[in-house]
């Protein structure tokens, strides 16, 4: 039985979807980053329906989304680094990894059994108004299996055929493609923990240098995993030519490609197209998915990094 999709702009469609997530069911619903797969962030039960609908490993912790600054800092607590950032980003593709307030009632499922706690407070509008008639947190990872690549519009989320997936809230193509920037403000020196479209140079323009998470480090927020964000081709980086059976994903014409992040070497452009792209070239039968390389500096490193973890080796 196919999931319903309706459109996250109507009142009416997140009102039901609203009801189902304060039930503990299971919602899809578009974002200005990725599409995420929502349960109540404050129920044990709910919340494993997330990790099994996703296969995900159980000591990755999960983003809480909330409606507005206030409601985040009511279950994080706020450092002066936190405040600053919010100020400047939210709402917005930035998660901040606080330290849980005293009465935080985010389930320790959905934060890995961390005393800190992962939180967004969206850009898009109507995911904002979804997660204010809900009432509560809302864990959503993005919705695609866990190692895959991220959903960008509804038809990928469908595709994936989740069990127990009760609606689809379709807000069409997300604006910036990529999963948020993670920075966790919880100790002395905020520290990067995943880059996205908020980049470390804005950061470090407010808050001064920041710490980068290094290879190998705990998992103590979403998208640190090594391998992660995969199609099922292998993928191949900083390709200049193409090989025998390989597909291109080219970067600005450097290969010559008719599949491009984009022409222009815009690296907007380029990250609301990857995921979307990457599905669009993982085919049966292809040697591999080369990539052309992509400039480092600005939005260039949070592409490269969701890039260099499609093509790390697979557990």
């Amino acid at each position: 039985m196919s999931v319903p999709i309706r459109p996250i702009a109507d009142p009416s469609a997140r009102a039901d979807a609203a009801k189902i997530l304060r039930a503990g069911g299971l919602v899809a619903f578009a974002t200005e980053t990725v599409y995420g797969l929502g349960a109540d962030a404050t129920d044990e039960t709910a919340v494993a329906r997330i990790f099994a609908a996703k296969g995900r490993p159980r000591f990755n912790p999960l983003i809480s989304h909330v409606p507005d600054v206030e409601t985040a800092f009511a279950l994080g607590q706020a450092t002066a680094a936190a405040r600053t950032v919010a100020e400047a980003f939210w709402p917005g593709p930035l998660t901040l990894v606080l330290r849980r307030t005293e009465d935080c009632p985010i389930a320790w499922l959905t934060s890995a059994g961390l005393d800190t706690v992962a939180i967004r407070v969206p850009g898009s509008a109507d995911a904002r108004a979804l997660l204010a008639e809900a009432g509560r947190p809302v864990a959503a990872p993005s919705a695609n299996r866990s190692g895959r690549v991220s959903p960008t519009i509804a038809a990928h989320v469908a595709a994936e055929g989740f069990e127990g997936l009760d609606l689809i809230l379709d807000g069409g193509a997300c604006a910036v493609g990529l999963e948020s920037t993670v920075l966790d403000v919880s100790g002395e020196r905020p520290r990067l923990l995943r880059p996205g479209s908020v980049t470390r140079e804005q950061i470090e323009a407010l808050v001064g240098p920041i710490e980068l998470a290094g290879h190998g480090d705990a998992i103590t927020a979403p998208g640190m995993l090594a391998s992660h964000y995969a199609p099922a081709a292998p993928v191949r980086l900083n390709a200049t030519t193409l090989r025998d059976g390989e597909v291109g994903l080219d970067f600005a014409g450097q290969l010559g490609a008719a599949t491009d992040l984009s022409a222009s070497g815009d690296p907007v452009e380029a990250a609301a197209n990857l995921f979307a792209l990457l599905r669009a070239l993982d085919r049966p039968g292809i040697a591999a998915i080369a990539v052309a390389p992509v400039p480092e500096a600005g939005l260039g490193a949070a592409i490269n990094d969701r890039l260099r973890r499609a093509a790390a080796p697979r557990g």
